[in-house]
């Protein structure tokens, strides 16, 4: 893989690699579940926004060391938390919430590898990727409520993925559920073994990568992100216009013409 970009090499939390124009960023923190703290959100944001920015990368991979996915805050972090006064939480929850909207609104495509447990804000990072692969091994859940706290920034995306009636019964019992049970939840999108994850990870990537185009997968991700927003006919109109200007993109001459053509075309 290539060396650190020079503009992440003072990272503490994460890893940063790219290879064959996927970007894998790993949170890298084993012995404290790999749990967020305003610092590790901030090397989140930069190296997001390092892959969104590299023209070498087409896919974003999060990923983690150790046995834990993302096990949250940091309790610690959080009990220091307590004596901040309203303003300086409110900076601190909106440090979170813009890292949530920034993977979320990312250009490019975002794939979960999960190598266990997701809690708390770990499950949100888990839930935020476009496409979430997780062990069977893995538990999910939003804790919050059993520690006093509120799994409120997650919650406007929660809704998005799977509706109202599953997001209460996770946000309000704070109950763990089973990767198969996230899958059917449609929490995560796949389920590897713990042996296959990597490898199946990245050979989906990377065929995703060579096969669609990175054009393409940006307006997508965007008219997903906004149709929730807009009325029905507001966002039948907004559709329509995207797949107008779409048809005039380079990507989508190369596309057509390699159809005709019955080349196939490595993006």
């Amino acid at each position: 893989m290539t060396d650190l970009s020079p503009e992440l090499d003072t990272l503490r939390f994460l890893q940063y690699e790219v290879q064959d124009r996927l970007a894998y960023i790993t949170l890298n923190r084993p012995a404290k579940r790999n749990a967020l703290s305003a610092n590790v959100v901030t090397e989140l944001k930069q190296a997001f926004e390092q892959a969104e920015a590299d023209d070498q990368v087409k896919v974003i991979i999060l990923r983690a060391t150790g046995d834990v996915f993302c096990a949250g805050a940091d309790l610690k972090y959080l009990q220091e938390l307590q004596d901040n006064t309203y303003q300086e939480n409110l900076a601190d929850s909106t440090h979170l919430m813009q890292l949530f909207h920034q993977i979320y609104t990312l250009k490019k495509l975002v794939i979960g590898q999960v190598q266990g447990h997701a809690l708390a804000g770990g499950c949100g990072l888990a839930a935020l990727c476009d496409i979430t692969f997780a062990v069977p091994e893995a538990k999910f859940g939003y804790t919050e409520v059993k520690i006093g706290f509120l799994p409120a920034v997650v919650s406007v995306f929660l809704l998005r993925r799977i509706g109202e009636a599953r997001t209460k019964q996770l946000l309000l019992s704070g109950d763990t559920i089973t990767a198969q049970q996230a899958l059917e939840y449609g929490l995560i999108t796949f389920i590897a073994e713990k042996e296959q994850l990597a490898d199946t990870v990245r050979t989906y990537a990377l065929r995703l990568a060579r096969e669609n185009s990175g054009h393409s997968i940006e307006i997508t991700k965007e008219i997903l992100a906004r149709l929730p927003e807009l009325a029905l006919e507001d966002g039948l109109r907004y559709a329509a216009e995207r797949n107008a200007a779409a048809r005039a993109s380079d990507d989508c001459r190369r596309g057509i013409a390699a159809f005709l053509n019955k080349e196939k075309l490595d993006w």
